[in-house]
């Protein structure tokens, strides 16, 4: 599964780094970042397809969505989903409609996944995950909109797929967020109700992944240190590190 990812960008930065989408409404979280260890329940900028000029011209645009997914038509809001596996999405009934015509980017500069690191389970070694050359990167989602009943406005939720891990993602998790390439995103934000073939592992040659400490728990331990490598004598079972 993915449940928390890193954003060390100021918002600015990240609008930039992605500047074929336009701001939208995602400049209102510009005091949230940078954000070190963010979890569900948060909001965050993503980027979806819509009207990016009127009458009916669609594009990329930055929105602000919670992380959680409801589908639309629930009436029960019940618990959301933070993830939604690449297999069988185009048939599960809770997101094939988003899956075909609500998918999205989610910009981050990382993610954390843990290891079991004892038979029983109970004891777990957190990672962070990133890009070898440290630059920013979006994971595939499917997002739904639902109306506020105080406010009346629509308000954006979004979950994060996930598939098969890659070489280096199977040292530590059986699964892993679905990483795209920058040259997919245009045909995954398209009208295309099925692009399964972009939902694969990312190349593990162009990842790597860290040791941290295990403070990153704690959604409320939220600064820069989060990310510092750990002594790997401090890890129980320690393996090479992959930086």
């Amino acid at each position: 599964m993915c449940g928390r990812v890193y954003i060390r960008s100021s918002l600015r930065e990240l609008l930039a780094n992605f500047a074929f989408a336009a701001p939208g409404d995602a400049e209102g979280l510009a005091n949230s970042f940078p954000r070190y260890n963010g979890a569900p329940q948060q909001d965050y900028p993503i980027i979806v397809r819509e009207i990016v000029r009127e009458p009916d011209v669609m594009g990329p645009v930055f929105a602000t969505a919670r992380w959680g997914f409801i589908p639309a038509w629930a009436k029960d809001a019940g618990r959301p989903m933070i993830n939604a596996r690449s297999e069988g999405i185009s048939t599960n009934g809770m997101f094939k409609a988003a899956y075909k015509s609500k998918r999205c980017l989610v910009p981050i500069n990382g993610f954390f996944e843990w290891k079991d690191i004892y038979s029983t389970g109970k004891n777990k070694q957190p990672y962070a995950i990133a890009m070898k050359s440290g630059e920013p990167f979006a994971l595939a989602g499917v997002w739904s909109g639902r109306r506020n009943l105080d406010t009346g406005l629509e308000e954006k939720m979004f979950a994060v797929i996930t598939c098969a891990p890659n070489e280096m993602m199977a040292q530590i998790h059986d699964r892993m967020p679905v990483i795209l390439h920058p040259e997919d995103y245009e045909r995954w934000l398209s009208p295309e109700p099925d692009p399964y073939d972009l939902m694969r592992p990312f190349p593990s040659e162009l990842m790597t992944m860290w040791p941290i400490g295990k403070n990153v728990g704690s959604p409320k331990n939220n600064t820069p240190d989060i990310l510092d490598p750990i002594d790997q004598d401090q890890d129980p079972d320690p393996e090479p590190t992959l930086l």
